[in-house]
This record gives C-alpha cells, structure tokens and sequence, in this order.
C-alpha cells in the first residue's frame, strides 16, 4: 500500500497530510485552487522532498528526513502523468514512451519494444513515428498515461488529467481514462476540481483544504456531510458552523439559527438553498409556522433556466434558491435589503 505523512512547507502553506491507499484504488484528492492539492503529489514522486514525515510505498521507505532517507523520482516505482501531460515535443510518441524506462537504466533496444507494447495496449501504435504537435487532446493524454504506465510503477499519480481537455472530448476520454486504469493493479491518486472526474474515476475521495485533509470517503458519503465551504459549494448548499444548544445554534458571527435537534455542542448545520423563502419585507412572512428569519442584503444574483440563485450577505451569508417568477415578482436587484427564512425541520445539523 502507499501510506505519506507529508510535512512541507511551501511559503504561506503548510502541508501537514496523511494518505493512505490501497492496491486497486482510486483516492481522488478535491480541494480549491491552493490547498497544497499538486505540491502533495509532487512530494509522493519525490520532485519535492518532505520537512517531516514518512513515505512508504509496499513498506519500503522512499522519503524520510528523519532517517536521511530520499529516493529520487527515477528510482521510486512511482508513474506521473502531469495536468499537461509535458510530452517532449522534440521526441516521436516512441520516444515519449520510452522516455521514462532509459531514465530507469533501460537499454535503448528494450525501452523502445516495451513503448512499443504500451502504445498497443493503448491503441496508439499508428502515432509512433508522429510527433505531440500532431497528437489531438484524447491521443496526447493516452500517450502520457503510457508513459507514466511503462515504467511497471506500484503508485499512479495522476494530476488533473482531463483539464487540458475540451468539453466535447472529455467524457469519452473520462471512460476511456476508467478502462485504462481499471487494469491498473497498484495504487493511484488521482488530483482533480471536478467531482464528476471524481464520480466517474475514484473509489474514494479526501478533500485538501489550506495543506490539510478535512474529510475524507467515499464522494456520496462526503457531499451528504459536508465539512468545509469547498464542498458545500460543490453540492450546492449552505454550511454553517457554530454551537448548538436547546435547539438553537450560534454561529461565530452571532447569528442564530433555529434547529429542530435535541444535540449539543459544535455542530455544521446544512441549509438547502431551495429550503430558504425570501421577502421584501418582515411583515410578508407566513407566522404561521415557526421560522427562522435573518435580514440580510442581495449580494448577487445568478439565473439558471427557470431558477435564480440569489446571494445574501449578512451576519449569516446564505444562497436562496427560488424561481424567476418570484424573483420579478420580489423586484429584486444587487444591493436590495431582503429577509430571508427557513424552517427548522428543513436544516440537516451533524457533529464538526
């Protein structure tokens, strides 16, 4: 198995991460632009070494501070495939693949029959002689998978392998991408922003935010609770964190929160943008049912089809999410005082 504690620091971010992945999957790594997503990876192939920490790959040790021990990228059983697959474009495909096993100490003649082997394996044998510059989106990823796959590596490592592409080939090569490596037998981390790459590739997720790992799971297991603004807002929901006691949560703003749930303590707190009503004004709200009502004011807005999704700023930033007939009917625009509200049966709080 690979098992990382990875301590780096890299200016103002510090990477303190545990990783754990067994033979035969797939952990995908999700996290904003700057959680420390690709200097992570870049640590586990050894382009860059660790401050603290262990890297173990099949319990050989490959990076230690500690024990002064640092295995170099070319000697680690570690294949990369990089966000823009970084083919020498001066090489054929041949070439290309072949690249990584004369790095291993390969000679010339067996490095190129075994490219030769791999670009079979991925139906690429007709581009050998061709040169990257030649090569569409979906051929230049393959060729960079095969690349990384020649070397026999244990760990595959994969750095937003679909970004580089259109929108019209992505899918097809997201399922070719899925074949290829469902005949991978090592272990493979897989960094991307798209939890579609994430549905379709991974067998389990961790999600990376400002060098730390703040959930971790299967990806239905980790949107349903989630525990960091990165992944609300890739659900497409609001989270909300404070201290809930007798029914009421407090946030670190001071805004209250009003929750149909006996527990005490930290919790998080999900509000479903479409479970949030708002109004002109106070005296428009329905009171015949208890509710939760915060004043607040239109921040921005985003229509999508027959829906709008309407951002609230305030002492509790929230997203409504109603429809453009009642947003014509509110007479809505940036910068318009609003009340919002949300009954208490309809908000999800867990344990932080």
């Amino acid at each position: 198995m690979l098992d990382a504690i990875v301590r780096r620091a890299m200016g103002s971010l510090d990477i303190d991460a545990h990783l754990a992945v067994q033979p035969g999957e797939v952990l995908a790594l999700l996290g904003p632009n700057g959680a420390g997503k690709s200097t992570l990876l870049r640590c586990l192939a050894g382009l860059l070494a660790i401050d603290a920490g262990t890297i173990r790959i099949d319990d050989v040790v490959v990076d230690d501070p500690y024990l002064d021990m640092f295995v170099t990228p070319e000697q680690r059983p570690v294949g990369m495939m990089f966000q823009d697959h970084l083919l020498f474009e001066h090489m054929s495909v041949l070439e290309n693949v072949a690249f990584g096993l004369r790095a291993r100490g390969d000679d010339k003649a067996t490095a190129r029959r075994e490219a030769g082997e791999w670009l079979e394996r991925l139906e690429l044998a007709e581009f050998a002689k061709q040169r990257p510059a030649a090569l569409s989106g979906g051929q230049s990823q393959r060729v960079a998978l095969a690349r990384a796959l020649a070397r026999g590596p244990r760990v595959l490592l994969l750095d937003e392998p679909l970004s580089a592409l259109d929108a019209a080939t992505r899918a097809t090569v997201r399922r070719d991408l899925r074949r290829h490596l469902a005949s991978f037998p090592g272990m493979r981390v897989l960094v991307t922003h798209d939890p579609i790459d994430a549905y379709a590739l991974a067998d389990r997720v961790a999600v990376i935010d400002k060098g730390v790992i703040v959930q971790e799971g299967r990806l239905d297991e980790v949107t349903s609770h989630p525990r960091s603004r990165f992944v609300a807002d890739l659900v497409g929901v609001n989270l909300v964190r404070g201290t809930l006691a007798d029914g009421v949560l407090i946030t670190a703003s001071g805004a209250r929160v009003v929750i149909a749930d006996e527990r005490r303590g930290d919790v998080f707190a999900v509000i479903r943008p479409q479970a949030v009503s708002l109004h002109r004004h106070l005296d428009d709200m329905d009171s015949s049912s208890p509710r939760n009502m915060w004043a607040g004011q239109v921040a921005d807005i985003d229509l999508q089809g027959d829906r709008a999704r309407v951002g609230i700023s305030g002492a509790l930033p929230l997203t409504a999410e109603i429809t453009v007939a009642a947003l014509t009917a509110l007479r809505l625009a940036a910068g318009d005082e609003v009340w919002a509200s949300a009954k208490a049966t309809d908000i999800d709080a867990y344990p932080t």
